[in-house]
């Protein structure tokens, strides 16, 4: 967008509260925070809050909150009884802060926007994605996707409409819910030579790693990934790299740090995402 970054002081006292102070004059201007909420999370999202705070006091016109990994996003309902609504929370936050517009990227849900009493700008990867592809010449009549859950399905649609209704599978998987152990089910769909799992986000990894298992005992040759978020455990990298899966494609809506960078490893940006949004 060929502009400069504004200062902005963050103070870290002795107990770890936080003083934020942004440097530069903002009356009657329009602010973006760009913040995405991965880990740490909390202190990210505080920092954010803060921040929306600090700028509107100072007379900003508008606050547009760019979080492109919305934390807490997989805690949009309740799963078991006496639990909180977590993102729910972290929304009335925003809006209580001030901040006017929020703009992310591939949400777990297509109903989390619905959450949000403010505009909010649902941004996909996919065709980020759809456009690498075509550029690996994986678009051929050897290649299927593969969602590795039930829950995928709309977005390995939209993806196969991109790549001229590429066929698709998916895999059901199961998940304990008290310890997030996953077992693979049934895959539904042939299988090819080459296969690519789509998915929002890589956490642990433990996903991926059992759905490229299964595709490989299924027949499929390659495997490759294609996930929003890389959100990515200490054990993650480790755990992608010694697995059957040939490459592991990512956007930079999470800042990975070096110790967690593996070979299979590529990152695709989303600023120019960002950039056409802000414009419009």
């Amino acid at each position: 967008m060929e502009m400069k970054v504004s200062p902005s002081e963050i103070f870290i006292f002795p107990d770890g509260e936080r003083r934020i102070q942004v440097q530069e004059r903002v009356v009657d201007e329009d602010i973006v925070i760009i913040q995405p909420t991965s880990s740490p999370v909390d202190t990210n999202y505080f920092e954010l809050f803060l921040l929306a705070d600090a700028a509107k006091r100072s007379g900003a016109r508008s606050v547009t909150a760019v979080v492109p990994y919305l934390g807490y996003q997989r805690q949009d309902h309740v799963f078991r009884d006496g639990e909180a609504v977590s993102l729910e929370v972290i929304v009335k936050t925003m809006q209580s802060v001030s901040i006017d517009k929020v703009i992310s990227f591939d949400l777990h849900t297509i109903k989390i926007p619905e959450i949000f009493s403010i505009p909010m700008v649902h941004l996909s990867a996919l065709e980020l994605f759809a456009k690498e592809i075509k550029k690996q010449n994986w678009d051929g009549l050897d290649t299927v996707l593969v969602s590795p859950d039930m829950g995928g399905i709309r977005r390995i649609e939209l993806i196969s409409k991109m790549l001229s209704d590429m066929p698709y599978a998916t895999i059901e998987k199961n998940r304990d819910l008290a310890t997030g152990h996953v077992e693979m089910a049934t895959i539904t769909g042939e299988i090819t030579h080459r296969v690519l799992i789509v998915d929002d986000m890589i956490s642990s990894g433990g996903t991926i790693v059992k759905a490229g298992e299964a595709l490989k005992k299924k027949g499929a040759k390659e495997v490759y990934v294609f996930a929003t978020h890389p959100v990515f455990s200490d054990e993650a990298p480790k755990l992608l790299q010694n697995s059957v899966v040939d490459r592991v494609y990512v956007t930079d809506s999470v800042l990975v740090s070096d110790e967690k960078l593996f070979p299979k490893l590529h990152i695709l940006s989303i600023s120019e995402m960002i950039a056409q949004s802000l414009k419009q």
